[in-house]
């Protein structure tokens, strides 16, 4: 990647075919246009794919990627990043451990899900190349999701970390995006913002 990790995570789309109405493929395109700087291909949840089908869209997936020059970020799945060749792992706090992923991937970008102080106090954050914090607001996407936090979460993130970059998720929307950046963070990461939109371009535009 020429562009700076924190360039690169302004508009981070996360997505599986389990969040899509439509064809999966053919939004990640749609959204690629659009402007989106980096992707998370993450198939998880009711509905998911698994096995080969799960791996045959996350070969499509990333060649969507590589087309447009993206960011290309595997959740959690450590088996699937040498097969496709993914940029990075996302982990949240009930997967791998940090250094387990650390060890097995060190030259890979590897970023963190943090919604609390006592997650980071017991976290090695000097491990991980990015943040995710959140949720920020409510969110409907993962019914698992924690209570939101709020955009001082990522006020105290940034004040406690000057230099790592953060990445807001959990609600954010075209309303609310601004907020989160003007707390600190580098970029918004959305789900349903894009893959409930009536209009992809205009939505990713507006973020």
């Amino acid at each position: 990647m020429e562009q700076t990790l924190e360039k690169a995570l302004r508009i981070y789309f996360i997505m599986g075919s389990q969040n899509c109405k439509q064809d999966p493929v053919s939004l990640l395109k749609e959204a690629a246009k659009a402007g989106i700087t980096a992707f998370q291909f993450r198939e998880k949840g009711k509905g998911a794919l698994t096995g080969s089908p799960k791996l045959e869209l996350g070969k499509k997936l990333r060649e969507v990627c590589w087309e447009h020059q993206l960011l290309f970020i595997v959740n959690d799945d450590v088996e699937l990043v040498d097969k496709l060749e993914a940029d990075g792992l996302h982990v949240g706090q009930d997967d791998r451990s940090v250094q387990e992923v650390r060890d097995e991937f060190p030259e890979k970008i590897i970023g963190l899900s943090v919604s609390n102080s006592h997650e980071v106090d017991e976290s090695p954050i000097e491990l991980v190349d990015y943040l995710g914090a959140g949720p920020i607001f409510g969110t409907t996407t993962k019914p698992d999701a924690k209570k939101p936090v709020g955009i001082e979460w990522i006020q105290d993130l940034r004040e406690q970390f000057p230099t790592i970059p953060l990445v807001g998720i959990g609600g954010i929307h075209v309303d609310n995006a601004a907020s989160v950046m003007e707390a600190g963070a580098n970029g918004v990461a959305v789900i349903s913002a894009i893959t409930d939109s009536v209009n992809v371009t205009h939505t990713v535009r507006q973020l």
